[in-house]
């Protein structure tokens, strides 16, 4: 007899269907294996695809819902459009406003209230790890751009919340939309820092309530929405004036492959350092499934 296990499909960080990052949700995925759960990644093909394991409400409550999060590629430890996305499954069904999920990087909360007639989600991300500066003759060699291209004001600097980001400030939106680098010298040069992906971002962008246009290419692509840089990014800003303490920042993402994303984020500075790290948006189901294994 097949197993069956009902999943969830989303667009996140976007209020329209078919933009924004996808996910597929498997709300109840009790007796899979670990290598069940990254042949069904493999099998949605979509950047992740989380598994969540309840288990009693008081213990879900207080731990948080015990989550893992699978690329194509492999597990991974934190990433933040699927921690929306699940997080707004399970308060949905749950009639909550407020969850948490437990991930390997911790307890991750999500609080849900109404922004702009919608429900709105925003997590509380792990305080920032502010990492090395990197050369900036040496990004732009590796970006294929020119040394003039990117902010000689401000560092590229490598900052985590869970996943390690080199923020790369670039001066305008024209060169920032236009570039095409090649994936593996960013692998190559990324294989020998502290920083683990590029984010690269510019005080310029097409919507005119956006403080910023961000990318996020990759081995695998380009991302649409990538919520575990936007924290890194709003802790960059704050630390170096891009952006007041406390002040909510919309990045948009996606717009070069047709996936428009917009990511709201903010975060305190206290004492010289970024805490309190914030990262929101909306989510919209686009459709329900059984998989049957």
């Amino acid at each position: 007899m097949p197993r069956n296990f009902r999943f969830v499909w989303l667009d996140v960080f976007t209020t329209r269907q078919l933009e924004g990052n996808q996910l597929a949700v498997f709300p109840d995925a009790h007796g899979l294996t670990d290598q069940e759960m990254q042949a069904i990644a493999r099998e949605t093909h979509l950047s992740e695809t989380t598994f969540v394991f309840p288990e009693n409400e008081e213990t879900d409550l207080e731990r948080g819902f015990a989550t893992r999060i699978f690329a194509v590629s492999g597990e991974m430890p934190f990433a933040g459009h699927p921690t929306l996305g699940t997080a707004s499954v399970l308060c949905s069904a749950r009639k909550l406003t407020e969850v948490a999920l437990a991930l390997k990087v911790g307890r991750i909360p999500v609080k849900f209230s109404q922004k702009d007639g919608r429900s709105f989600g925003e997590m509380v991300q792990k305080d920032p790890v502010i990492g090395e500066t990197h050369d900036p003759q040496v990004v732009a060699k590796t970006l294929k751009v020119s040394s003039d291209d990117l902010d000689p004001a401000h560092p590229i600097q490598t900052v985590s919340t869970g996943v390690p980001f080199a923020i790369v400030p670039f001066r305008s939106l024209a060169t920032l939309s236009r570039i095409r680098p090649a994936r593996s010298a960013m692998e190559d040069y990324l294989n020998g820092t502290d920083a683990k992906f590029f984010y690269m971002i510019s005080r310029e962008a097409t919507d005119p309530a956006a403080s910023l246009h961000a990318r996020m290419i990759f081995s695998g692509g380009e991302d649409s929405a990538t919520g575990s840089a936007a924290g890194p990014a709003i802790a960059w800003m704050v630390l170096h004036g891009w952006a007041r303490s406390g002040q909510s920042v919309l990045i948009e993402q996606g717009t070069e492959i047709h996936r428009t994303s917009h990511l709201y984020a903010r975060a305190d500075l206290q004492d010289g350092r970024p805490t309190h790290v914030r990262v929101g948006g909306h989510c919209v189901e686009v459709m329900h499934g059984q998989l049957a294994l």
